[in-house]
């Protein structure tokens, strides 16, 4: 049995929304991350993925995303109490709002960042990196219409 967990690489005049996840989460606390969550079971429905990824954004940093959501990639990994996860990467558009920190408990920081300082920050683990390398490549081959 899997978690399914989606984050979206919202893309917004030149930078990248990132969060710095709370030291008291139990995965990666204190790293820069994309925002996202676990998907909540629905049972049958239609759109689960981008509905979970919109709903999230905007319950972690208050803003609104188009309906313009692009899977990049997914990928899995094991949790340090053994559960397996299965993460799914998408390109968003911001659309309205002003970012803030919503969930205290989950997030100690809200920021637009640029792919340089997003790759230079030593906060930024692999996997990060990883999905912002694959939203840039994606922006800049002309396949995005950010």
């Amino acid at each position: 049995m899997f978690i399914v967990n989606v984050e979206g690489a919202v893309f917004y005049k030149e930078k990248w929304l990132l969060i710095k996840r709370s030291t008291k989460e139990e995965h990666a606390g204190g790293t820069l991350s994309l925002v996202g969550g676990k998907v909540d079971f629905e049972g049958i429905s239609l759109d689960i993925l981008e509905r979970t990824v919109s709903r999230e954004i905007f319950e972690e940093v208050g803003i609104e995303i188009s309906e313009y959501i692009h899977f990049l990639y997914s990928s899995s990994f094991l949790l340090d109490d053994g559960r397996h996860v299965i993460n799914i990467v998408f390109l968003c558009e911001y659309a309205t709002g002003t970012v803030h920190c919503k969930s205290p408990d989950e997030i100690e920081e809200v920021c637009w960042m640029t792919y340089e300082e997003i790759m230079n920050d030593p906060n930024t683990p692999h996997w990060t990196k990883e999905s912002i390398r694959r939203a840039e490549k994606h922006l800049r081959n002309g396949r995005g219409n950010l």
